[in-house]
């Protein structure tokens, strides 16, 4: 989260086009799948892209961006989008989470976080290629065509689940409509739909002279790496997950290596040391500049604050907020204009929950929180599950600077199950904030004498070290490491 307030969402693709065309002929014979990007889609893409950027962290800076967009262009041409790599725009998005993305227009997209997870310069190619593959076979187009049928109206309770909100709430959200960006990019791909964009990814990769295996190994490393977040104890965030949970993780590692095999390709180019050469150094895990989460507290470095979330719910920061789920209810904290006036901030709020009906919040109430002024006021509304209770909690942290949650329970419950999260918010001290240190990928030389039990000691994590860097080096239970052999860790 940000000190600048917009939507956010997270997820996978827009629509594009699909026809069979003939075959380009050549050295490198291009997988031509798909119609030249066109006219229309070029302008929407561009429409969309800054708006991609701001909601996914921006770019990320750094000499990885450079490279990532020439792997993503030589990837990219094999879709039969486009001949010309000069029509794709790749980024690298300043994103703590394992995701991937493209959007028609030639924008395609992946975040730092998932080129940590990966071990060369082929599976970073076979993940691009596979969102690529998504445009090319037109699955964006038949998910938001099934999106549309299934608008979410001036409901609440859905538009929070679906969307990570800014400042201009559920209103804008309702306003931007089920074909924005952010909106469709929550959606999830079909079985079908996962499988041909592998099947796609693998055939780009091996048009492109690379190893078709390495599209396997990114997934089982994802795969894994779920397994890993899953098992860790008190673990607040909820990751999207690239690879889908359907079809089952094992089951499309599998697949994808029966067709990486049944391409007959002899290519083995992975370009191993190349990729960490210029991996050594990236971000890993959360920027503190945007928040970071640790177990369960929330701290920002930056906005000098901290607070902790209930046991059994699950938190994820976005750019923009941070949505915090759980069994009773759901909530977001974020921020807004404020002149100084609490029940001013208050009813802007409110106003901007719903374009179709006005939600009257019953009165004001204020309270100190940890030497903090704060006022909160809740509403009744109705959503499709139901009547429920939504809360608006404001901070003033300053003359014009306020932050607030908004929470949602079920009828009756009021704050309810988020009392102890918002009497939890407390200021930072400027030592505590300083002590919020990034994390990174270290390349390393496995030196005589190590082991993956010593190089997973230096870890900069308290928990399943040696887990996290198997999992990081693509390393199988009980494989070892060599004197010699390029590893990475995460260090401070």
């Amino acid at each position: 989260m940000r000190k600048r307030w917009i939507a956010a969402g997270c997820g996978a693709v827009l629509a594009g086009g699909i026809l069979a065309l003939p075959q380009a002929t050549g050295q490198q014979r291009r997988i031509a799948t798909a119609t030249a990007i066109s006219p229309q889609e070029k302008s929407e893409g561009a429409k969309a892209h800054p708006q991609l950027l701001a909601e996914f962290g921006g770019p990320y800076a750094g000499p990885q961006s450079a490279y990532v967009t020439r792997v993503g262009q030589k990837i990219a041409v094999q879709s039969g989008l486009s001949n010309a790599q000069g029509d794709f725009t790749v980024t690298l998005l300043n994103s703590p989470v394992n995701n991937a993305f493209a959007i028609p227009g030639g924008y395609v997209y992946v975040t730092r976080q998932l080129l940590g997870l990966m071990n060369d310069e082929a599976e970073l190619a076979g993940v691009l290629g596979h969102e690529v593959g998504h445009v090319a076979a037109q699955h964006g187009q038949r998910r938001q065509k099934a999106a549309t049928r299934n608008a979410i109206g001036g409901t609440l309770l859905q538009v929070l689940a679906g969307a990570v909100l800014g400042d201009s709430g559920l209103g804008n959200i309702l306003q931007q409509g089920i074909g924005t960006a952010s909106q469709a990019l929550t959606l999830k791909f079909s079985r079908s739909q996962e499988y041909e964009a592998d099947d796609l990814g693998i055939r780009y990769l091996a048009s492109a002279g690379y190893d078709p295996h390495a599209l396997s190994s990114t997934l089982a490393s994802l795969a894994a790496q779920n397994a890993i977040d899953q098992r860790v104890s008190g673990n607040s965030r909820t990751v999207p997950e690239w690879a889908s949970t359907h079809p089952d993780p094992a089951a499309r590692v599998s697949r994808a290596l029966q067709k990486a095999n049944a391409t007959g390709a002899r290519s083995t180019l992975r370009n191993r040391d190349a990729f960490l050469a210029v991996l050594d150094g990236t971000l890993y895990g959360d920027d503190p500049k945007q928040g970071v989460i640790e177990g369960n507290r929330f701290r920002h470095p930056d906005l000098r604050l901290s607070f902790a979330i209930p046991a059994g719910y699950t938190m994820e920061n976005g750019t923009a907020a941070v949505s915090v789920t759980g069994p009773n209810g759901q909530a977001q904290f974020t921020g807004a204009a404020f002149d100084g006036d609490m029940t001013r901030y208050i009813g802007a709020v409110f106003s901007g929950l719903s374009k179709n009906a006005t939600i009257s919040p019953d009165a004001i109430r204020t309270t100190t929180i940890n030497g903090i002024p704060a006022s909160y006021a809740s509403a009744r509304a109705n959503a499709q599950s139901g009547p429920v209770d939504v809360t608006v909690f404001v901070y003033r942290f300053g003359p014009t600077t306020a932050y607030h949650f908004m929470l949602i329970a079920p009828a009756g419950r009021g704050i309810g199950p988020f009392e102890p999260m918002v009497g939890s918010l407390q200021r930072l001290s400027a030592q505590e904030a300083a002590a919020i240190r990034p994390r990174r990928v270290q390349v390393v030389t496995v030196k005589a004498g190590d082991s993956v039990a010593t190089l997973a000691g230096r870890m900069a994590y308290a928990d399943y070290r040696e887990e996290r860097f198997r999992v990081l080096n693509g390393l199988a239970a009980g494989a070892t490491v060599r004197a010699g052999q390029k590893v990475k860790i995460v260090s401070y």
